[in-house]
């Protein structure tokens, strides 16, 4: 039997990964949790799980001492991942980033564990490279509002190498391209659950910008299966995962409402500092590496996600 970690494991990605570790028998899966973004109805399915644990603790305080099992593996999802949640208290989420991922490095030191960071697109900035290879090295600005997340796990990565040439610690990077799907929170902030949420109550759709920035959507499944791969290969360099069918803004909010059946308007608004203005992953290194691609188009993926919200 594998004990295995999910930090964030309350989370939307966090909850999704939870469960499928489940699935696959022999694993003990320990969630832990600050419940700052995390909800603990995501877990309702697992709870009565004898192989299934709930730790309420927040990784900027040391996790040796805090859990008692040696793990085996842990999968670092610990941070808020919407604008609206990291930039609620940036100094929280660069803590996370920095004093979190070396509190969950020393424990995966501790146990001699592989540990997987759950990085981000947002590494690559306002990209000057198009589709975004991993690579590229990104054209981040260190002062925006959004450095605090950006920034934030550009550090993790580096901590992540450090301790692997140092300790020759096991580890695994995935750079995470934008994601939805089923226990995403209402009050999200990302621009999937905003358009939906807006188009079910008729509300006007809002674009920031004039709607003409791409982003790639990838459903949660998919996204969870390319974490489960990752941890399951022997790739130590960062993997983009993500959807590569790369919509408009715009394309996006005339999706929801024609599948809504809304008559939501779509207005526009002004374009937040350091938005990017393209985003799409190139996979290539994901198919090679885990034979990994998305299988869930954005209009199947819209069809899973609207009911839920609905309900």
């Amino acid at each position: 039997m594998r004990t295995i970690l999910v930090t964030g494991g309350a989370g939307f990605l966090g909850s999704h990964l939870c469960k499928l570790l489940l699935e696959h028998n022999g694993n003990k899966v320990i969630c832990l949790d600050n419940f700052f973004t995390g909800k603990i109805d995501n877990l309702r399915d697992l709870e009565s799980n004898p192989n299934f644990k709930i730790v309420s603790h927040d990784i900027t305080d040391p996790l040796i001492g805090k859990i008692s099992e040696h793990v085996d593996e842990i999968y670092n999802l610990a941070c808020p991942a919407s604008p609206i949640h990291y930039q609620f208290d940036p100094i929280e989420t660069i803590k996370s980033n920095t004093v979190g991922v070396v509190n969950v490095l020393e424990f995966a030191r501790v146990n001699g564990a592989k540990i997987l960071q759950a990085s981000t697109s947002e590494i690559y900035g306002d990209p000057e490279v198009h589709p975004q290879v991993e690579s590229y090295n990104g054209n981040v600005n260190t002062l925006g509002p959004r450095a605090c997340y950006d920034e934030g796990k550009r550090v993790a990565e580096t901590l992540f190498m450090d301790y692997h040439r140092k300790y020759n610690l096991d580890i695994r990077i995935v750079r995470i391209f934008n994601t939805y799907g089923t226990n995403m929170a209402r009050d999200d902030g990302r621009v999937v659950s905003n358009f939906i949420i807006q188009a079910l109550n008729n509300k006007p759709i809002t674009i920031y910008g004039d709607g003409n920035q791409t982003r790639s959507f990838c459903y949660v499944s998919d996204l969870v299966e390319g974490l489960y791969l990752t941890m399951t290969s022997g790739e130590i360099m960062p993997i983009n995962l993500g959807n590569p069918d790369e919509f408009t803004i715009k394309d996006l909010a005339e999706k929801v409402i024609e599948i809504t059946g809304s008559s939501s308007e779509i207005v526009y608004r002004e374009l937040p500092i350091d938005d990017p203005k393209q985003r799409q992953p190139d996979i290539g290194r994901a198919k090679t590496v885990l034979n990994w691609s998305p299988k869930v188009n954005l209009n199947d993926g819209l069809k899973i996600t609207i009911p839920y919200f609905d309900n």
